[in-house]
């Protein structure tokens, strides 16, 4: 493709963006305005008018979904040539520089990469050996704090020197032994995947000097969202005469500093390269202008930004619809009648339509009225398929055939299926092993000098010693999926989900099925490769663990998509309710008289608002049951610094919206006092978008027809009008045949006698 055509169809200032190509150069990129345009089409002009090399560019992203978004962009733009781009995550960029050269700080090649559940198994163990309560020392928050300290590239010794409170000094005691342990499982944790590459790049200058070399040209995507480490291993890389290093972000949008996201980073990018071009893009392709206009009257409350204005040429579009429930269910129930009117109205289907809460603690009310409405939908964050028990065993089963140090996975698969060794052998044999310095696996080589496991112990451990060696053994000549089948056969694993007949043995065995296509669709993706049947195990495993929840997201699967703000980042939508907007809630309460937390709750708000691409609900309630208490919020006051000219009041309680956010924190009347003085009445009419059914006079013993489950018989009848729930058996469901179903929105008619 030409020059010319690459330039083609961008604006001025994403023009400007690709064709700045040498030095330093910040992109500052508004929501919906088409940064990863601009980055797929300087990549390729770098190659087709510079003629740089392929492999001389680098481009990081944060998830698998933008890496393969971009890899298939620059593929349609440059054809073949485009494979020899390296576009990745920072995870999966470390693991394949570490695979190369990790030897070199003693580590084998063959390494684990510990996913959280292992992680937490480890930490539970080390509490027992120092005799904590977990209660008292949650070991998520542990991880959480040794994440933190990893992220701002503090090693355990460090962490130790400036622990201060009686938490700080546990975690460090927790963090020395943590690390220890993975360093003899030869495995690292996902923030060990950067920590260990900048330890190689600091200890051997001629790696770091090789990959300069070969990443003469770097880009960076989500540049606001980079930690400490991130930031340092990107200055690293970038650090040459010429400073070719070209990020993009949006600091209206930096909202993980929860998680070690510095901001700072993105900037002081023109203190850090002084001679750094900036290239401000503006120009909004996603959005209706109503809804940048309320996105940017939010954002321009914040202080310490540079200042930006979000437009369109996409037309004003429909006003915001605000809605004041009077309770949880209601404004659940208000969601779902704005769906099906959606749908009715302009012929959009489920997945064009997304929930977004602050806290994933707020989907309840929201999931279960969508459950006894019909309405399908997808949480994201929710129970994956890799966290499923049946996929995790089998994954720990490849892992430890692909590295035998590996005794977290030792112990998950020992005595999965159960084959007679008992939680008390598999201490003794920890115990033995740590004597020995050896891995558990290694010591099932030396069982004739462990005197403390018993004959029958020592006889399942041999076999299942044998198991393992026989895979082993057969792992350069097999193929992912030969294996993993031979592994579910030897194993006794597929053997005792077929004997117990059950449900749910059965849908085990579907998700190993399923999985088994992953295998064989790795297997065809690399059948070509030179590398030898080991190496390509280590790798599927590395693919594996570095999925993230954002890649669960099918934007055509026809479903209502339900997410935390921070899970929707980088998503859009034609239409979006954003739940639960109530001070408290949103924002959180903790972060109300703390400036910097502030600031980063109004830049979720900011990003919530520029997921909507059409039309954009915000809702709340009077009064919600959360965290298993009634809660009284007043309306966020996201919510008040959007004019009143962007906003259609779906409701009188919206009225309410119109009272300073000051005087409503500072009111001692109740609610139903401040709605009366206020003008407004607690009877709210919905427009019924619904079956009509709870029109009907329903009662126990009467036959129903629905229009997906067939034939049905009323066992229950709970409340009455909107609010009215039937239970109803459908013979053809068999066990799961009991329904409980919201009879306004259900699909279901009377059968007359």
């Amino acid at each position: 493709m030409s020059s010319d055509a690459l330039i083609k169809g961008l604006n001025d200032k994403q023009a400007e963006a690709v064709q700045t190509t040498e030095g330093p150069l910040l992109v500052l990129a508004g929501a919906g305005s088409g940064k990863t345009r601009v980055l797929t089409h300087r990549v390729a002009y770098l190659i087709e008018e510079k003629g740089v090399n392929p492999w001389n560019i680098l481009a990081i992203t944060f998830t698998n979904k933008a890496a393969a978004e971009m890899r298939e962009r620059v593929g349609k733009l440059l054809g073949e040539s485009a494979r020899d781009i390296w576009v990745s995550t920072f995870h999966a960029l470390c693991v394949r520089i570490l695979r190369r050269d990790i030897d070199k700080l003693g580590f084998n090649r063959a390494f684990t990469i510990a996913d959280s559940g292992e992680q937490r198994t480890l930490v539970k163990q080390i509490c027992g050996d120092l005799n904590l309560d977990t209660k008292q020392f949650d070991p998520r928050s542990i991880l959480s704090a040794i994440s933190n300290a990893k992220n701002a590239m503090q090693t355990p010794s460090e962490y130790a020197k400036q622990a201060q409170g009686f938490f700080d000094k546990v975690v460090a005691k927790v963090y020395t032994q943590y690390q220890q342990q993975l360093t003899a499982n030869q495995a690292l944790d996902f923030d060990d995947l950067i920590m260990k590459t900048i330890e190689l790049f600091e200890k051997d200058a001629d790696t770091l000097e090789f990959y300069q070399r070969k990443f003469r040209y770097i880009h960076v995507d989500e540049y606001q969202d980079t930690n400490d480490a991130q930031y340092q291993l990107v200055h690293m890389l970038a650090d040459t005469p010429e400073h070719n290093l070209c990020v993009v972000g949006d600091a209206d949008q930096s909202i993980y500093g929860w998680r070690g996201a510095n901001i700072e980073n993105i900037r002081n990018f023109e203190r850090d390269y002084p001679n750094a071009n900036v290239v401000l893009l503006e120009q909004n392709y996603r959005s209706t202008q109503t809804i940048l206009d309320a996105a940017n009257e939010v954002i321009v409350n914040n202080t310490d930004r540079k200042k930006k204005n979000l437009w369109t040429d996409n037309g004003k579009g429909e006003l915001i619809s605000y809605y004041r429930a009077q309770s949880g269910n209601d404004e659940a129930q208000y969601v779902v009648e704005q769906i099906r009117k959606q749908m009715a109205e302009h012929g959009l289907h489920y997945n064009d339509f997304a929930v977004l809460y602050r806290t994933n603690a707020q989907s309840r009310t929201i999931e279960e009225t969508f459950v006894k409405s019909n309405v399908p939908y997808l949480m994201v964050g929710g129970h994956k398929f890799y966290d499923r028990m049946e996929i995790r065993d089998v994954l720990a089963y490849l892992t430890l055939i692909a590295n035998p140090d590996d005794s977290l996975s030792f112990q998950r698969v020992v005595n999965t299926p159960k084959r007679g060794i008992g939680l008390k052998t598999v201490d003794r044999l920890r115990t033995f092993a740590a004597d020995h310095h050896w891995s558990l696996l290694k010591a099932l080589d030396h069982l004739d000098l462990a005197n403390e496991i018993n004959t029958s112990a020592k006889r399942h451990l041999s076999e299942f010693a044998a198991v393992i060696s026989n895979a082993r053994r057969q792992m350069n000549e097999l193929s992912v999926t030969e294996l993993t089948n031979q592994l579910l056969e030897d194993s006794g694993y597929l053997q005792a989900l077929k004997k117990s007949k059950s449900l749910e043995a059965q849908s085990r065995i579907d998700n190993l099925d399923e999985f088994l296509t992953v295998t064989k669709q790795f297997d065809q993706d690399h059948e070509d490769d030179d590398a030898d049947h080991s190496e390509l195990l280590t790798n599927f495993l590395a693919d594996l663990a570095l999925v993230s929840d954002q890649d669960d997201v099918d934007e055509s699967e026809p479903a209502v998509t339900m997410m935390t703000i921070h899970a929707a980042k980088g998503l859009e939508f034609p239409v979006v309710f954003m739940v639960g907007m109530e001070s408290g809630l949103f924002p959180l309460s903790r972060s109300m008289d703390d400036p910097e937390q502030l600031e980063e709750e109004r830049r979720l708000a900011y990003v919530g608002i520029t997921r909507a691409k059409r039309k954009l609900y915000l809702t709340n309630a009077l009064s919600r049951m959360l965290y298993g208490r009634p809660q009284h919020n007043a309306p966020s006051m996201f919510v008040d610094e959007i004019n009143d000219s962007l906003i259609h009041s779906d409701s009188p309680a919206a009225a309410l919206k119109n009272v300073p956010f000051s005087q409503r924190l500072a009111t001692k009347q109740t609610w139903r006092e401040l709605h009366q003085k206020h003008g407004v009445h607690h009877s709210v009419k919905h427009e019924n978008t619904g079956s009509g059914a709870d029109k009907v006079g329903w009662q126990v013993g009467d036959k129903v027809t629905h229009r997906k489950w067939g034939a049905g018989s009323v066992l229950a009848v709970h409340g009455t009008g909107k609010d009215m729930e039937l239970d109803i058996f459908f013979p053809g469901l068999g066990t799961s045949g009991k329904k409980r179903l919201l009879a306004a929105f259900a699909p279901i008619q009377k059968v007359e006698k």
